[in-house]
């Protein structure tokens, strides 16, 4: 099979999470990621999907192939990545995860605005739950509610002092992942045997590409992924995670500064 490596970024938060800037629309992330030679883009806001509708048009007028998600928070306080192939994909399982979000008093002058735009950054709605908080729902039953939904699973920053399995479990357990997130070259034991991704987890617009992977993927799946042919492309980065076919941020270190290196070339 005909494949090339290609720069993809899963982890990146928009205006709708109440820690990330008001800038943060889909529409300057989509941009600033292209800017930055991001083919694959992932939405991942904190327990929520309700910006996918505008990132998916913002995407489509970028060139980039999106990937839909959430970074769900579980009983524990582990976070995790469930990424989808379509919009409507993750709405339905964030609104899933609705029934499992505690009603915590929200207020937005002290926990951050939580924004739902369209792709032109028109106001749409301002929930008024809290997204940030840990959901009634444990690591292992999170992970299989988001894998038994079609998502591909990967723990987040697994090597982070807080939100992480190392922090919150001090172990990675077993799991349906497509591939572990870290920040870093992490420990054996918390690879897991899995792929080792690096993700931005970018919350104001400096950040957005500043942890880009490099994934090596069939053109194919990736013209379907642009023309909406989600579930196709979410397939095809899945076999290409679980096969290892990744080289992280601090394994591109060596390369070139935005140019792509197929994964395992010399």
């Amino acid at each position: 099979m005909r494949t090339r490596g290609v720069l993809a970024d899963l982890h990146n938060h928009s205006c709708l999470s109440p820690c990330a800037s008001l800038e943060m629309s889909p529409s300057l992330l989509a941009r600033r990621a292209r800017e930055r030679g991001i083919e694959v883009l992932g939405l991942t806001d904190h327990n929520g999907a309700l910006n996918c509708p505008a990132f998916a048009e913002a995407c489509r007028r970028e060139g980039i192939v999106p990937v839909f998600g959430l970074e769900a928070c579980s009983l524990e306080e582990v976070h995790v990545l469930c990424l989808f192939g379509s919009a409507a994909a993750a709405l339905a399982f964030g609104e899933r995860l609705l029934g499992s979000l505690p009603r915590l008093p929200y207020d937005p002058e002290k926990l951050g605005d939580e924004v739902v735009v369209d792709a032109d950054e028109g106001v749409l709605d301002l929930p008024d739950y809290y997204l940030g908080a840990a959901l009634e729902l444990g690591f292992d039953e999170l992970c299989l509610a988001a894998s038994g939904s079609g998502a591909l699973v990967v723990p987040a920053h697994v090597d982070r002092p807080m939100f992480s399995v190392s922090s919150q479990l001090g172990f990675l357990p077993p799991g349906p992942y497509a591939a572990v997130e870290a920040m870093r070259d992490p420990d054996p034991s918390l690879r897991g045997g899995f792929a080792v991704v690096s993700g931005s987890d970018a919350h104001v617009p400096e950040h957005v590409g500043r942890r880009a992977f490099e994934v090596e993927l069939d053109p194919e799946a990736l013209a379907a992924g642009r023309s909406g042919g989600g579930a196709e492309f979410l397939a095809a980065l899945g076999a290409a995670l679980r096969k290892g076919a990744v080289l992280p941020s601090w394994a591109r270190a060596g390369t070139a500064a935005g140019s792509p290196r197929a994964p395992g070339a010399a």
